[in-house]
């Protein structure tokens, strides 16, 4: 199957849309169904409520997610408050994979999330929570859920768990999913066939493809071929080992009202700096989703971010430089992410070698050495106006020794680490998912 998936890959046109079409067919889904979504006072989020004992969000139900407090203390570095996200099922994030003349074909949706600053984008067959797919929300069925939950549907090609986002979500994973259909498969309205290479062209395109189909197609099985790695796969997975041992990282859930640092006003809850992000609320109608009308809370970010992998050839090799990164709501204290990924907003007010690393060499790049900028949404379903400048930055100064917690490594021995849970976060996933689709080639 990888040399079939590299097939994929290469082909820029599909057998069912042609690439410059794409684009009209958003629209005309985008056209199709009503989206509006509005900022609503957090007290006219309907169905959810402030615990009255500890100031935690949640829905009367009791199922979809709580916002809760977290307190987060690591040896030797850092400590901090914040709200976090608790949901702790396991959703499914799931692709369909059929041959067309030869070539495998991806099955995309058009999905709406009311975070996503143009509201509809390419998402996987399936992205659904375990609420959604049992019908808690008492709406309808999850279209092609059969093919990822009932053995004997399709031929699995990936199949691990990852996380989301650490930063904001504790302890949260989702099961990544490619699966080869085999007989026919009726094509919904909101759906559509392409190759690898044709979704790799739309990942050239700001806002296109979301946050949920990039994490997959990070999985998807490619040849191995990148050439002798500067350090072995065993040395690789040691250094990243020691990383997670050396770190010890303490997160524990403590109440959301009174969070030090932290004020809840009538629109938002946010820190007293201003500075990271804040807790706000939104009404949403939609036309194409399970529920057509609901409220609920959303974490906005202050300002863009900009995640990057910096990247220079060793021996004629490729490579990327991954940093062990310690986010609060990691399952397990570290995992590798980007050179950078941070707000530069944040730390505006730093100089010096209090600067984040690597940032200010990505922000003042020659643009003759970036061979990758794209700006793309994360998780539309949590998250509103999230968005990240996803960058490749030639960096042939950094040393191949470099600082501690920073490694340099192939792109395949990254992808690799995908077969197995929890190894890679979900902002260095996308950047490899744009080098497994062909969007971007070092």
């Amino acid at each position: 199957m990888p040399y079939r998936v590299a097939r994929s890959a290469a082909a820029t046109e599909g057998a069912v849309m042609r690439t410059a079409d794409v684009a009209d067919w958003l629209d005309e889904r985008r056209a199709a169904h009503r989206f509006e979504v509005e900022r609503i006072p957090l007290a006219e989020l309907d169905g959810w409520s402030f615990d009255g004992a500890t100031g935690n969000l949640g829905h009367r139900s009791g199922r979809f997610f709580t916002v809760e407090g977290l307190r987060v203390t690591t040896s030797g570095g850092p400590r901090w408050h914040q709200p976090i996200i608790k949901q702790p099922e396991v959703g499914i994030l799931g692709i369909l994979v059929k041959d067309f003349g030869g070539v495998p074909h991806f099955l995309m949706q058009a999905k709406m999330e009311p975070g996503n600053r143009n509201l509809l984008q390419l998402s996987p067959t399936v992205q659904a929570t375990r609420s959604n797919y049992t019908k808690a929300h008492k709406g309808a069925d999850v279209k092609y859920i059969e093919y990822f939950t009932e053995p004997g549907r399709g031929r699995v090609l990936a199949d691990s768990l990852q996380s989301e986002h650490g930063s904001w979500f504790l302890r949260k994973s989702n099961r990544n999913m490619l699966v080869e259909a085999t007989g026919d498969v009726p094509v919904h309205d909101d759906f559509v066939w392409l190759t690898l290479g044709q979704i790799g062209t739309l990942l050239r395109r700001d806002n296109v493809v979301n946050m949920d189909a990039r994490t997959v197609l990070s999985c998807a099985p490619l040849p191995d071929g990148d050439g002798l790695a500067l350090h072995s796969d065993t040395e690789l997975l040691s250094w990243f080992t020691t990383e997670r041992s050396r770190h010890d990282v303490h997160a524990e859930r403590v109440p959301l009202g009174g969070l030090p640092g932290w004020v809840r006003g009538e629109w938002s809850i946010e820190r007293a700096d201003g500075r990271y992000f804040g807790v706000v609320g939104v009404g949403v109608r939609a036309g194409s989703r399970e529920v057509a009308r609901w409220t609920q809370p959303l974490f906005e970010p202050k300002g863009l971010g900009v995640t990057a992998f910096l990247t220079r050839r060793i021996g004629g090799v490729p490579h990327l430089l991954a940093h062990a990164r310690v986010e609060g709501g990691f399952a397990d204290t570290v995992e590798l992410g980007p050179t950078v990924q941070y707000t530069p907003g944040n730390y505006a007010h730093l100089t010096g070698p209090d600067r984040p690393p690597f940032l200010d060499l990505v922000l003042g790049a020659d643009p003759r050495r970036v061979r990758y900028d794209t700006v793309h949404s994360e998780e539309g379903g949590r998250f509103l106006n999230a968005e990240s400048r996803y960058l490749f930055v030639e960096a042939d100064e950094v040393p191949l020794d470099p600082p501690p917690g920073y490694v340099w490594a192939t792109p395949r021995q990254l992808t690799r680490l995908l077969r197995h849970n929890h190894y890679l976060n979900v902002q260095a996933r996308t950047l490899l998912s744009c080098l497994t689709a062909g969007a971007v080639a070092l």
